[in-house]
C-alpha cells in the first residue's frame, strides 16, 4: 500500500482549482452579457430569460465550479492555519453545508421555474 505522502499529493487539487478557474473565467462574463443583453422588467420576462434549458445547465455547473473552487481555497486555508484538528473539522462541515445547500438551492431555483 502506497502512503499517502509525498511531492505530488497537491497536483490534484491544484489542477482542480486551476480547472474551476478556467471554467469560471469562461462562464462567467458570457452569462454576465447574456443577462445585460436580455434585462428582463417584470417577472414573466425573469421566467422567459431562465426558460432555456442550456442556460440552466450551464448556470448550475457554473455554480458548481464555484462551490469546488471555493471548497479548495478554504481548505487550504483552513489546513495551513487552523492548528485545532477539532475546530478545523467543523469550519470544513460548514463550508461543505454552506456550498452544497447553495448548490441544491440554486438547482431547485432553476427547474421550480421551467
Amino acid at each position: 500500500m502506497k502512503a499517502a505522502t509525498g511531492s505530488h499529493i497537491g497536483t490534484g487539487t491544484w489542477l482542480l482549482q486551476h480547472a474551476t478557474a478556467v471554467a469560471l473565467a469562461l462562464a462567467l462574463p458570457g452569462l454576465a452579457i447574456y443577462f445585460l443583453a436580455a434585462l428582463p422588467f417584470d417577472f414573466s420576462g425573469w421566467q422567459a430569460l431562465f426558460a432555456p434549458l442550456w442556460l440552466r445547465v450551464l448556470m448550475l455547473l457554473t455554480m458548481a465550479a464555484l462551490a469546488l473552487h471555493a471548497w479548495v481555497g478554504m481548505r487550504d486555508i483552513f489546513m495551513d492555519y487552523v492548528h485545532h484538528t477539532g475546530l478545523r473539522l467543523a469550519l470544513y462541515l460548514a463550508v461543505i453545508v454552506t456550498l452544497a445547500g447553495s448548490v441544491a438551492w440554486l438547482a431547485a431555483t432553476l427547474w421550480s421555474t421551467a
